[in-house]
């Protein structure tokens, strides 16, 4: 089995289970044991898990973490248990407590259900306040699955996994705050969004007109949006899948002004595209300035590129096809492919995107 299996397996005990769990106890033993392991760390070997670590930092209270993972005899994760039934968010300062008396970079927050990861983004060495990802085994989703295996023994990479947190920590903010303007739009974006469109004063009388408007109009964009997105997977589902040979193709380079607006429409940028971006983000920014990198998205592959250059590239992803996946290189003018699993397999291709970004520096 692959880790997706094993989430999805662990998913399926905490499903069964969780109604015959009674006690914390319990709980590690059904549950977070089992994550633990899953990770690819033995429970049973205290040079990588130590149980009930001492994290008392006046070193007068006998306060322990639950469990240290723990990395050439230093921890680098804490991670703090609950009762699977626990509302976590009254147990989050108890942690930052920990995670102040350790060295660890990252600490986790668990009834066995739900995990939650924090690391120190704002102040070093102490606990943000807020996770930077958060993940429900009764809700699962793919995207989680795959920032949870950087935590995995044989991947982790404390710089990866810093530099993606800032991103999953600010993408996270974004949403929630999106999400508000979607359902109550602030007064800040009614504003903005009326000075736009409205050719007069936007007074105290026009504004609360253009509040309906504005929560309207992006209601209907949403709905746009939904069923843009469904007719794409209709057409998509009656077209047969044809495969394309790993072959080193010719580079044809197509400026952004000659794609034509018929085009732009059909092209639907996925979850799955942006989070490969995030990927090689996190891998190819120690080398180069993050606002240099972009990306921009045709209907058969996705390309990121140096300084939103077409003559700058870095590579080329082809992730909308269930079949196959692709990341493509261009070497001597010529499009090289190779075949990837997942986005996941990105980060096999770590040197090669760097020797990509280093010629324009």
């Amino acid at each position: 089995m692959d880790f997706s299996d094993y989430c999805q397996e662990l998913a399926r005990r905490v499903a069964n289970l969780k109604d015959s769990i009674a006690t914390e106890e319990a709980t590690k033993n059904a549950f977070i044991m089992p994550f633990i392991q899953m990770l690819g760390y033995d429970v049973f070997n205290p040079m990588e898990v130590v149980p009930e670590m001492d994290c008392d930092l006046i070193k007068k209270k006998g306060e322990k973490i639950d469990y240290a993972i723990m990395k050439d005899g230093e921890p680098i994760m804490l991670i703090e248990c609950k009762h699977w039934a626990q509302d976590l968010n009254l147990h989050d300062n108890q942690l930052q407590k920990y995670y102040v008396a350790s060295k660890a970079k990252f600490g986790v927050l668990t009834n066995g259900i739900v995990y939650r990861f924090y690391a120190d983004l704002d102040n070093v060495n102490i606990m943000d306040s807020t996770p930077f990802l958060e993940v429900d085994f009764e809700n699962l989703k793919e995207s989680h699955i795959k920032e949870l295996k950087k935590f995995c023994k044989s991947a982790f990479n404390v710089t990866d996994i810093i530099s993606t947190a800032n991103e999953l920590k600010y993408m996270s903010n974004l949403k929630v705050e999106i999400k508000k303007e979607f359902s109550a739009p602030s007064t800040e974006l009614v504003k903005l969004l009326a000075k736009r469109v409205y050719q007069g004063v936007v007074s105290q009388r026009v504004l609360e007109q253009f509040i309906d408007y504005v929560h309207r109009a992006l209601s209907s964009h949403i709905n746009d949006v939904i069923s843009e997105r469904l007719n794409v997977a209709i057409k998509s589902a009656e077209q047969p899948v044809q495969v394309e040979p790993v072959i080193a193709a010719p580079l044809v380079e197509q400026p952004a002004e000659e794609v034509h607006e018929e085009t732009a429409s059909k092209i639907v940028t996925t979850e799955e595209e942006l989070e490969a971006y995030y990927i090689v983000k996190s891998i190819i920014r120690c080398e180069i300035a993050p606002e240099r990198i972009t990306y921009r998205d045709a209907q058969s592959y996705f390309s990121i590129f140096i300084d939103d250059n077409n003559r700058k590239p870095v590579c080329r992803l082809y992730l909308n096809r269930a079949s196959v996946k692709y990341i493509a290189f261009i070497e001597d003018k010529k499009e090289i492919k190779h075949t990837i699993e997942s986005i996941d397999n990105i980060y096999d291709h770590r040197e090669a995107l760097i020797n990509a970004v280093n010629q324009y520096k």
